[in-house]
């Protein structure tokens, strides 16, 4: 449902193993866009040398968003990750040619925040909390995905730190509680954007207030330059709910009951893809802030677009699981009808236990109404192509599912 990654620590490792490429390691279908990427390596003995800081860099996208950088950014000489739960995989990256250095800490702590900040010529925001289950109360969530960016804008501000790339999500706009469908939309798109959950409300917001921050006055007097990405559905080595559905498919016998509409579109993005785009995003707003500064941007690549369902089912086939049934077996209004139990079940129980079911009214409205995007803005603006194909995407998360029954590799 929109998962962007976040402040949660990913479990275990993500490996980012070599692509098919040139001799640069680079996969040949991205090179056309890779422009300023060679610029930079030709550069790179004149550059300055940059200290980036990822929060949330142990979140199953921050993760990813640290690998890349360490792979694709010439003139890193520090690497700050931030996070609540520090992943052990860190000590394997301390050996490297970069500096890394691992911070614990909590985005909702003002003073931790701007610790970490202090130094950085670039931030990467992606800490937060994705949460559309119940398992977190709506304050919590308000608190790390809201204040907790306010926390970043203001040590960007007060430290002189003039980049910012903030994780959004599509879930800032839709699908919305009307169950209108975005059809092949792009970030100019009318659309309705009627919210009540806690989690999307709490991203619309903080994306509100990293987009509002571009050009602020930083210490030293030079402009703030901020922008949002906005990934689809995430997927990909690392996937928590991809985990989930494959364990309630074993409990099930093997078997997953088809409860959505194929009709029903959804466009997804391999989690390789969204790092790649922040670092490009990253990279570029110093050259192109007129352009880039203050903008959104859909991360999107060449995922098929398919139910929750028949996607999900690419890679949970291939470990064993099988779809029932060509049309929903349970009528709309009766899962409707569960969805509700289950939130008054959540409400009854929270004082006594957390009970957090996968399908709630807010979950089965997301995934029965269409939402796909259809964008060129990224390439246009910063010369984005997906580093991955959708073979490799396809290949590499069945590969993590088949490695260990869904834990990183």
């Amino acid at each position: 449902m929109g998962q962007e990654g976040g402040g949660a620590s990913g479990r275990g490792r993500c490996r980012w193993p070599a692509g098919l490429g040139d001799e640069d390691g680079l996969p040949v279908a991205s090179l056309g866009a890779l422009g300023p990427w060679r610029q930079g390596m030709a550069d790179s003995a004149q550059a300055q040398e940059l200290v980036y800081l990822v929060t949330g860099g142990c979140g199953f996208l921050g993760e990813h968003v640290v690998r890349m950088l360490l792979q694709r950014e010439p003139r890193l000489r520090e690497l700050r990750v931030f996070d609540l739960h520090l992943g052990p995989w860190l000590e394997e990256l301390k050996t490297g040619p970069v500096q890394v250095t691992a911070i614990q800490g909590d985005v909702t702590q003002a003073h931790e925040v701007a610790a970490a900040v202090a130094g950085a010529h670039v931030v990467i925001h992606t800490a937060g909390l994705v949460d559309v289950f119940g398992r977190a109360s709506p304050e919590t969530i308000r608190e790390v995905n809201v204040q907790g960016t306010q926390n970043v804008i203001e040590a960007c501000v007060q430290n002189g730190t003039r980049f910012l790339v903030y994780t959004s999500s599509m879930e800032v706009v839709g699908p919305n509680i009307k169950g209108q469908p975005f059809y092949r939309g792009n970030e100019d798109t009318p659309y309705e954007a009627a919210h009540r959950h806690p989690y999307p409300c709490s991203k619309a917001l903080a994306e509100r207030l990293v987009l509002e921050a571009n050009g602020r006055k930083v210490r030293g007097g030079l402009p703030l330059v901020t922008c949002a990405l906005r990934p689809t559905g995430i997927y990909g080595e690392g996937h928590q709910i991809m985990k989930d559905f494959y364990h309630q498919g074993l409990r099930l016998g093997g078997r997953l009951l088809r409860a959505i509409p194929a009709s029903v579109e959804h466009g997804r993005v391999y989690v390789g893809n969204v790092a790649w785009m922040h670092v490009l995003v990253a990279r570029e707003l110093e050259h192109r802030a007129a352009l880039m500064g203050g903008q959104v941007y859909f991360c999107y690549d060449h995922s098929p677009y398919k139910s929750y369902e028949d996607f999900n089912m690419e890679f949970l086939g291939p470990c064993g699981l099988r779809l029932v049934g060509t049309h929903p077996l349970l009528p709309y209004w009766l899962l409707l009808l569960l969805a509700t139990l289950n939130a008054l079940l959540q409400w009854l129980l929270r004082p006594l236990l957390l009970y957090a079911p996968l399908l709630n009214p807010y979950t089965l409205a997301v995934a029965n109404t269409t939402f796909s995007v259809s964008t060129d803005k990224a390439r246009r603006h910063f010369g984005y192509e997906p580093l991955f194909s959708w073979e490799e995407s396809r290949a590499r998360t069945i590969h993590w599912m088949q490695a260990g029954e869904g834990s990183t590799q």
